[in-house]
C-alpha cells in the first residue's frame, strides 16, 4: 500500500474524496462479489469495485460498470451478509441498465479520470510515505450526491435483482433485511445528518415488505454467513481502522489483551503509522503473525511495508516482499512494492530484476501512473533512456492536465529519437505523440 494525490484540486467545498488501494482488500472484495457478478450474468474481471475513504455509509455505480463502496460501510456493517447484500443491489442497478437510462451524471470521461487517479500518479508512490489511502478530487459530482439517486422504481428493481443474484449463489438475503434497519435508524434525522446512502437510496415500506416476504420464503434465509468470509471481513475492518483511527481509538478496540488475529493485526498497523510509530510493537506484533501464519502472503507483505516505509530498511523488507510476490505473481501492488524495495536499494541487478516486475503491473493495469513512474526510474537506472522516455511518456498520459500532456508529448518525442524506427516501442511513442492534443495556453 501506498499513498498518493491525484493532481486535480479539490471541489468548491475544498474536500476532495480520497480513495483506498490495498491488495488485500481488493482481493477479499473480490471474493465477496465474484458469485454475485456470476449470478448476474456479468464477467467479475469486468466489473470494478473501488473505495471511498468516507466515514459515512455509502454505495453507488457510476460510469459504467463500477461500484464505488464507502469504507464507512465496510466498518459499520456488522457482518459480511450486510456488505454483500449492498452490493448484490448495486449489482442490480449495473444489470437493470439504470445508469444509461438516467443519462448518468458522472460521465464515461469522468470516471476515466477517477480510475486513472486510483490507479497512481507517479512521483508520490515513490516518496515512501506509508498509508492506505490515495487523494483525489472528483469535482463536485461526488459532492453532490443527489445526483446519484435513482427512482423508487428503480430501487425496488435493484433489490428484486439483489435477491435474485443472493438466491443464485445460495447466500441469505437477512443482511439486506438488517442494513435497512440500520438505515430505519435514521430516518428520523434531518437530511443533513443522514448518511448519503439513505438520501440516495430512498427507502420505502414496499422495500422492506418485499425483502421481508422474500427472506419469509427463501430457500436461503437461514444459510449462515461463510466462515472464510466471516475471517476476511475481521480483516478488512481490522486494517482499516489500523490505518485510519487513531492509535488510542486503535487500542480501545484491539486491547492488548486481545490476541486475536484481527487485534493483532489492527495493533500491529496502528503502531507503524506516522505520528503514533512504536516500531518495535508493530514488527513484534507483525511477526507473531507471521509465525502462526507462515504461508499468508498478506502478513508478509505487512512486514515488508512497516521495514521500507516506516523503519527505511529497504534490504530488511525485500525477503518478506519476495516471499508475498511469490504466493501473489498477479497481484499489481505487490508486484509494484516489491520493485519498489529494489529501486531503493539500488544494486544493478536488483533494477534488473524490478524491470520485468513493472512491465507487468503495467499490463495488468495499463492507467498505473505510479508503475510507469517507477519504471521510468528502473529503464533510467538500468541506462536504457529511451525506454525511460517512453514510460515517462506514458505516466503524463495518464494524468489530465495540460502540462502534463505536454510533458507526454515531449516524452514520446524523444523515445521516437532513441527507438528503432517501427519498433512495438516506436510505435507506441508515436500513438502518444500524435494523440496528445494539448492546449498551449495554461
Amino acid at each position: 500500500m501506498f499513498a498518493f494525490t491525484c493532481p486535480r484540486p479539490a471541489d468548491a467545498a475544498g474536500q476532495a474524496p480520497v480513495f483506498i488501494r490495498d491488495a488485500e482488500i481488493e482481493a477479499i472484495i473480490a471474493n465477496f462479489t465474484a458469485p454475485l457478478f456470476t449470478a448476474a450474468g456479468l464477467d467479475p474481471a469486468a466489473v470494478r469495485v473501488y473505495i471511498v475513504k468516507d466515514d459515512t455509509i455509502n454505495a453507488f455505480v457510476a460510469g459504467g460498470m463500477n461500484i464505488f463502496v464507502f469504507s464507512g460501510l465496510l466498518l459499520r456493517a456488522e457482518r459480511p451478509a450486510q456488505l454483500i447484500a449492498v452490493i448484490a443491489h448495486e449489482t442490480g442497478h449495473i444489470r437493470g441498465g439504470h445508469l444509461a437510462r438516467r443519462n448518468d451524471a458522472l460521465r464515461a470521461a469522468t470516471i476515466e479520470m477517477i480510475v486513472a487517479c486510483i490507479l497512481g500518479v507517479g512521483a508520490a508512490a515513490g516518496s515512501g510515505q506509508g498509508g492506505a489511502a490515495a487523494a483525489c478530487s472528483l469535482g463536485s459530482d461526488i459532492a453532490n450526491r443527489s445526483l446519484l439517486a435513482f427512482s423508487r422504481t428503480q430501487e425496488a428493481s435493484a433489490d428484486q435483482a439483489g435477491l435474485e443474484f443472493l438466491d443464485a449463489s445460495h447466500q441469505s438475503a437477512r443482511g439486506m433485511l438488517e442494513f435497512f434497519k440500520i438505515l430505519g435508524k435514521q430516518e428520523a434525522l434531518l437530511s443533513s445528518q443522514q448518511d448519503p446512502y439513505l438520501r440516495t437510496h430512498p427507502l420505502t415500506q414496499s422495500r422492506i415488505d418485499a425483502v421481508t416476504e422474500h427472506v419469509a420464503h427463501s430457500p436461503y434465509s437461514d444459510v449462515p454467513d461463510r466462515p472464510e468470509f466471516v475471517v476476511e471481513f475481521k480483516r478488512v475492518q481490522a486494517k482499516l481502522r489500523g490505518y485510519t483511527e487513531p492509535m488510542a481509538q486503535v487500542l480501545k478496540r484491539y486491547p492488548n489483551t486481545d490476541d486475536s488475529l484481527e487485534s493483532r493485526y489492527a495493533r500491529s498497523i496502528a503502531y507503524a503509522q506516522p505520528g503514533q510509530a512504536d516500531l518495535k510493537k508493530s514488527i513484534a506484533l507483525a511477526d507473531s503473525l507471521i509465525a502462526e501464519f507462515p504461508n499468508d502472503p498478506y502478513f508478509q507483505e505487512n512486514k515488508a511495508e512497516i521495514l521500507l516505509k516506516s523503519a527505511n530498511q529497504a534490504k530488511a523488507a525485500l525477503p518478506y516482499y519476495e516471499t508475498s510476490a511469490a504466493a501473489l505473481p498477479d497481484s499489481p501492488m505487490i508486484l509494484l512494492e516489491l520493485a519498489m524495495a529494489q529501486l531503493s536499494i539500488g544494486d544493478p541487478p536488483l533494477v534488473k530484476k524490478a524491470i520485468p516486475e513493472l512491465e507487468r503491473v503495467v499490463r495488468i493495469e495499463p492507467k498505473n501512473g505510479s508503475a510507469w513512474h517507477q519504471l521510468c526510474i528502473a529503464y533510467g537506472t538500468d541506462g536504457q533512456l529511451a525506454m525511460a522516455s517512453l514510460a515517462c511518456a506514458e505516466e503524463a498520459s495518464n494524468r489530465s492536465s495540460k502540462r502534463a500532456c505536454r510533458q507526454a508529448k515531449e516524452q514520446a518525442d524523444r523515445a521516437m529519437h532513441g527507438l528503432p524506427e517501427g519498433s512495438p516501442a516506436w510505435l507506441r511513442a508515436q500513438d502518444i505523440f500524435n494523440g496528445s492534443r494539448c492546449d498551449e495556453e495554461e
